[in-house]
């Protein structure tokens, strides 16, 4: 008997006969003598629906009653899910994020899981009951009902079968799998049967949409088996995340990830001095802004930088609002801003015993006249920031280049 954790979301849970097919789905695995846990999101369209109303009653919603509005979604789901094993003889019951006891930090909009309490769960687990329990959401040590912001279900899901310690984590999602990047660009992605957790958690947080990242943190720390897989196909075998050690033959690149949600800021002509980059970063970390890329270049004039970063896009007004402030109080001389980026990325773990992938990306890049405004590399990614029109072109010429539709 093996405990599994799935995961359902979007279009597979978008209407009641969805809902009704998932039921069969998750039955006939609890008829193999499987014990199930179930973390469902919103049905699809939901959470939209509701921040449209939100932005009808307040311009600026609080963050707070945002977590309280939309956690409502999930609570649907899990009833519904509940209500649809029931009616085909298969005993469940539903759980929300406070049910269950998922502690999270206070950060209203993007909270971070900080302990679950499988007490309830293994209780009903071991009265032959399926646990259905609502992603994306738990409540501060206060009390307050939190989110764990987009793509919350995987962390949920993940996040359970670490503290239960499951046999797998199975992520049903519209998509069969993790593919060499993304098919709607180019047709001849190809699916991959196993990717390792540093290459998934690379794609995840290189803007990858199959998994978010920190459900691929919590896989790779608590090594919980985790596999991709669609809902809407029988029997699917999907994409599995593991440890490098168990993948027997490693590509040089494994994938190609893109960010559209890139936003490029640079304050220019700052005083090249130590800790001006702690003077500029400090209070962009203070408003809970994330950074990404950072390059700081020599300025033409001597004794001055030029700094610049990015962040997503969702955060360029704060950002842009913060470099103003600071633009008086470090004396730059400009500010640049650019919204229109994006950022495209090279993954595979091979690279750390490859030499040339960043050579040979250049050159194709150059080959197709795109330029080039930002460069980070680690050691398994190259990641570079170019202007959104040119997106697809340099998705679809590295994915030729590196031969990545071949097996």
């Amino acid at each position: 008997m093996a405990l599994i954790v799935q995961k359902y979301g979007g279009t597979s849970i978008g209407s009641v006969e969805r809902i009704q097919a998932v039921a069969k789905k998750i039955k006939a695995f609890k008829d193999d003598g499987n014990q199930l846990v179930v973390s469902v999101s919103a049905m699809s369209g939901e959470t939209n629906r509701m921040t449209a109303l939100a932005q009808v009653i307040q311009d600026t919603p609080s963050l707070r009653e945002m977590d309280v509005l939309l956690t409502t979604g999930e609570q649907v789901t899990i009833s519904l899910l509940s209500m649809a094993l029931q009616q085909l003889g298969c005993d469940a019951i539903s759980y929300t994020g406070s049910q269950v006891r998922i502690t999270t930090d206070s950060q209203h909009g993007k909270a971070r899981i900080k302990s679950i309490d499988d007490h309830r769960i293994r209780k009903s687990l071991d009265e032959g009951k399926v646990v259905v329990v609502a992603g994306f959401q738990g409540t501060d040590e206060d009390g307050h009902i939190t989110t764990l912001g987009r793509g919350g279900s995987d962390t949920t899901a993940v996040a359970l079968a670490a503290a239960l310690s499951a046999d797998e984590c199975q992520i049903y999602t519209d998509v069969d799998g993790v593919y060499t990047t993304d098919p709607r660009i180019e047709p001849n992605a190809r699916k991959m049967n196993t990717v390792s957790y540093e290459e998934m958690l690379e794609m995840a947080s290189l803007g990858s949409k199959v998994l978010q990242n920190r459900s691929v943190e919590f896989a790779s720390k608590y090594k919980v088996p985790l596999r991709v897989l669609s809902s809407l196909v029988d029997n699917p075998v999907g994409t599995l995340i593991t440890s490098e050690e168990n993948i027997m033959e490693q590509a040089v690149i494994s994938g190609i990830a893109h960010n559209k949600d890139e936003a490029k800021l640079s304050l220019i002509g700052v005083p090249d001095e130590p800790g001006i980059a702690f003077k500029i970063l400090k209070p962009i970390s203070t408003a809970n802004i994330e950074v990404d890329m950072i390059v700081q270049s020599v300025s033409a004039r001597e004794g001055l930088t030029n700094f610049a970063f990015t962040v997503h896009r969702n955060d360029f007004v704060g950002a842009s609002n913060i470099l103003g402030h600071l633009r008086k109080e470090l004396g730059a001389m400009a500010i640049q801003s650019d919204d229109k980026v994006v950022k495209v990325s090279l993954v595979g773990i091979g690279m750390r015993s490859h030499a040339g992938i960043a050579a040979k990306m250049f050159e194709v890049l150059h080959g197709e006249n795109i330029n080039i405004q930002m460069i980070s590399t680690s050691e398994i990614k190259i990641s570079v920031v170019i202007d959104e029109k040119y997106l697809e072109l340099a998705v679809r010429s590295l994915h030729a280049a590196f031969e990545l539709d071949k097996e």
